[in-house]
């Protein structure tokens, strides 16, 4: 888990251009820096998405339900390569044919850690089937389940510390799709409008 502390993150600007780059740790570091990632949703053919519990080792947001997968790009690597670079490694899934639905920006501090994510967060869905077969990596996640979109939101409302910060803008994404998704190439340009939902405080 703290190996990755050590990698480097892409850092961008409000519109999502590319500014330089910081490793994993100095950019979570408070005030925080804007910097580039990614989160997947795989949704089942009743349109159920597969939440994980994130393992209680995770220097953020610990044993708090977040999307299917999250991640940091390496500075200038597709997004798509990247996300199921991370779908392998937390999961044990992939590759699977992501498409972009959105980007949702926000800032959440971790009481518990003292670590700020201050995220441009490209969101990726992946349509897979029900009985998808997953290998999770205890070290990354403590559970997995899979929920309606909609049944989840009205969950976030009621007992948000339950949930990481950014999973509500991720869902208000997949049911809000904000452009067109990218291409076959993995290459998702930047600068794409950006989630206006509400934040929600909770738990990446």
């Amino acid at each position: 888990m703290t190996s990755r502390e050590g990698h480097l993150v892409e850092l961008v600007d409000d519109a999502g251009h590319a500014l330089g780059e910081a490793t994993v740790a100095a950019a979570h570091q408070p005030p925080g820096r804007l910097h580039r990632a990614f989160s997947v949703l795989l949704v089942d053919p009743d349109g159920r998405i597969l939440l994980q519990q994130r393992a209680a080792a995770k220097t953020r947001f610990p044993l708090r339900w977040a999307n299917s997968c999250c991640g940091h790009p390496l500075p200038g690597q597709p997004l798509i390569e990247a996300a199921n670079r991370r779908l392998a490694e937390e999961l044990g899934v992939g590759p699977v044919d992501l498409t972009e639905v959105g980007v949702h920006v926000y800032r959440a501090g971790d009481p518990a850690t003292g670590r700020v994510e201050v995220e441009y967060d490209h969101v990726l869905r992946a349509d897979v089937p029900a009985d998808l077969p997953t290998r999770p990596d205890p070290a990354e996640v403590a559970t997995l389940r899979w929920v309606d979109p909609y049944e989840l939101e009205a969950a976030l409302d009621v007992d948000p510390s339950t949930y990481a910060p950014w999973l509500g803008g991720v869902v208000h994404r997949l049911l809000r799709p904000a452009h067109p998704a990218a291409g076959r190439s993995g290459v998702i340009p930047p600068g794409r409008p950006v989630d206006d939902a509400p934040e929600r405080s909770g738990g990446r």
